[in-house]
């Protein structure tokens, strides 16, 4: 699933594509009836109130909060789009090719026959699901292999009291986001494994599986580490990780370890940069004697030294 470097390396790429045009059609193939997308552009009914609210509109702005991207409309309407699992953006020229096992399929003209642009062939760039076209006659698809994303509509001025966003946590990188912020955020989880604790999105908005296996690594604090634990010196080496881990994972356009791609379908290079996570077997990068250990902590992989990351 795409953490919070994916989001922001995707929101800066719509910043340098898709502000300023306008909504000229929308098109999707998601179909579903079960009750919990009634929200959503899964729901045919919900998606043909979402096509007349915004086409015509021109696209003013985009951010992030915690995962989510929000595409600001001249109309004072926010798209949401949580990219889940294997969902991302892309920018360019696509066309609708017809009919393709009893449905519409939409296609990009790079694919065939094959050139150089590998990006253009890779398979988790096909699987479109939702067509942004534009007055410039140039598209926005979301690929989404596994059919998870969420897409929504919201009105900008109570945005940030939706459902959708009104749980998150605080945002790591803002400057607000202080140890003393940090600290009492964690102590709400006192006795909960410090990796599942990063990874509450109630607790911080944005860290993942990836991040956080990275995070604790570069502080040397185990992941079944227990918060109330935890000495306060220890909090603190976490504390001063998460910015600059963050910041290289944006700093490296994300990590597409799966299949994360960025706003023109080319991979993210973080994935060459870890010390921990999906390393399994391999020797520690501190070359302190210690391999990386794979365990499963409350459901999720948590990759860690078995040497320099104490538990607490």
């Amino acid at each position: 699933m795409p953490e919070l470097p994916e989001v922001h390396t995707t929101v800066e790429g719509l910043k340098e594509t898709v502000i300023g045009l306008t909504i000229s059609d929308v098109w999707t193939n998601y179909k579903s009836l079960y009750p919990p997308y009634k929200n959503q552009i899964k729901n045919p009914s919900f998606f043909n109130k979402f096509k007349k609210e915004v086409i015509g509109t021109t696209i003013t702005s985009a951010e992030r909060r915690h995962k989510n991207i929000l595409i600001h409309l001249s109309s004072g309407k926010t798209i949401l789009i949580h990219m889940k699992m294997t969902g991302h953006l892309m920018y360019g020229e696509y066309e609708k090719t017809g009919i393709g096992k009893g449905k519409e399929l939409w296609h990009k003209e790079e694919w065939e026959p094959v050139d150089t642009n590998k990006h253009l062939h890779d398979t988790f760039n096909r699987h479109l699901r939702l067509v942004f076209t534009f007055s410039n006659n140039k598209q926005l698809v979301l690929s989404d292999m596994r059919k998870f994303a969420k897409v929504t509509l919201l009105d900008t001025p109570t945005l940030h009291e939706s459902d959708e966003l009104s749980p998150l946590g605080p945002e790591p990188l803002e400057k607000t986001f202080t140890f003393k912020v940090f600290q009492e955020r964690i102590l709400k989880k006192p006795t909960a494994p410090i990796k599942t604790v990063l990874m509450d999105q109630t607790i911080i908005a944005g860290i993942g599986n990836i991040y956080s296996d990275e995070i604790l690594f570069m502080a040397g604090v185990h992941p079944e580490s227990i918060p109330k634990n935890i000495p306060e010196e220890k909090l603190q080496d976490i504390f001063s990780h998460i910015k600059p881990t963050l910041k290289k994972g944006i700093r490296f356009g994300g990590d597409s370890t799966s299949d994360y791609r960025d706003i023109t379908g080319s991979k993210g290079s973080f994935q060459g940069k870890h010390n921990a996570y999906r390393k399994t077997g391999e020797v520690c990068s501190k070359n302190d004697g210690g391999e990386i250990v794979r365990k499963v902590v409350r459901g999720r992989s948590a990759h860690f030294c078995s040497k320099h990351q104490t538990k607490y």
